[in-house]
């Protein structure tokens, strides 16, 4: 191809979807990838697209709001593109409610998505019979349901959107190449690790998560959030359960017996799952910036240099959003993200 205009350093979700809007924008894009697209975090099986609660509102929250209103459209044009399913549907979510407390608090959130959300989606307080079978039984005989959640297989959603970059005419090295252009570093969670050595202070790190696929077929539910786990049914049948979180860890992409424990954990919720086989088991680690908000803009006193990083567990349902504010700054000078996003925010 001819010399591109931007080089996006990174074949994770963050650097696919800056590749693919600069692509749309007419842009020659070159994406380097070290390893193997979806190599890192973004190759997992989990795929929950959940909102932030609606309360507290802020910008990081409004601007994943924009991100998963904007995700049907998005990812029905990677597929057509493509000619891969990344797998989305907005399903919604389940979260059980515990006691007369937790259903107070709902009330309160139901009304705030009133307002926040405008009827784009909804929060509301169902009996959880309303999913026979699928709905962990509670004192209160309630759950929240929400509208906006959505699924997705993060793995086939990655392979998708590098099926879209190359029908736009982008290019996809695996290995070296050179850096035209500008360049844009999406490279996970050690990604973070060189930008802090060469900052001289810390601004992000890798948290390990282990997950799990059963062989569950709930194709047509909604993803359950019940005890802190996330329960993602597929479109392929399958029924993802995620994830953990481990600060320290020696073994990046290798599951242990932690993994086992989140198996029992949704027997517990779900004891009909006991009888469902484990297809797959998962482990790898996702960037989490010191902010907790994805790190986007201008590399500090690097001309030319952009970051976008930071996802941690919400990058795929950030990403729509990610791709379209950083090209228009680095095609257009136009900067649209938020003063919590920025590199600086983590310094």
């Amino acid at each position: 191809m001819a010399t591109p205009d931007v080089t996006v350093m990174g074949g994770g979700i963050f650097g696919l979807s800056v590749a693919y809007s600069c692509l749309r924008r007419g842009a020659k894009v070159r994406l380097i990838e070290a390893r193997a697209i979806g190599a890192g975090s973004s190759g997992g099986v989990v795929g929950a697209l959940a909102p932030h609660v609606p309360d507290q509102w802020n910008d990081k929250k409004q601007f994943q709001l924009d991100s998963l209103l904007m995700a049907a459209s998005h990812w029905a044009e990677v597929a057509a593109l493509s000619g891969l399913s990344p797998g989305y549907a907005r399903t919604g979510r389940l979260q059980p409610l515990a006691d007369d407390a937790a259903v107070a608090l709902a009330r309160v959130r139901a009304k705030n998505a009133e307002a926040l959300w405008a009827g784009q989606a909804t929060w509301e307080i169902v009996p959880v019979n309303r999913f026979p079978g699928w709905a962990p039984r509670t004192p209160t005989g309630l759950a929240v349901f929400d509208t906006l959640s959505a699924r997705m297989h993060p793995r086939r959603a990655a392979e998708a959107l590098a099926g879209a970059i190359a029908a736009l005419g982008g290019e996809i090295v695996i290995g070296d190449a050179p850096q035209d252009g500008a360049v844009v570093w999406a490279t996970g969670y050690l990604g973070l690790l060189e930008l802090s050595q060469a900052l001289g202070r810390p601004v992000g790190n890798g948290v390990k998560g282990q997950s799990l696929v059963l062989g569950h077929d709930a194709r047509d539910l909604p993803q359950l959030f019940v005890d802190g786990l996330h329960l993602v049914p597929h479109a392929d049948g399958t029924l993802a359960i995620g994830s953990t979180s481990e600060r320290a860890f020696d073994a990046p992409d290798t599951t242990d017996a932690q993994v086992e424990t989140l198996r029992a954990r949704a027997i517990a919720a779900l004891p009909g799952l006991a009888a469902a086989p484990v297809l797959e088991r998962w482990a790898g680690v996702r960037p989490r910036a010191a902010s907790r908000a994805p790190m986007l803009g201008p590399w500090p006193d690097r001309p030319g240099h952009f970051i976008a990083n930071g996802g941690f567990k919400i990058g795929f349902g950030m990403a729509p959003k990610v791709g379209e504010v950083m090209a228009d700054l680095i095609l257009n000078g136009e900067d649209r993200i938020p003063p919590g996003f920025r590199a600086t925010a983590s310094l």
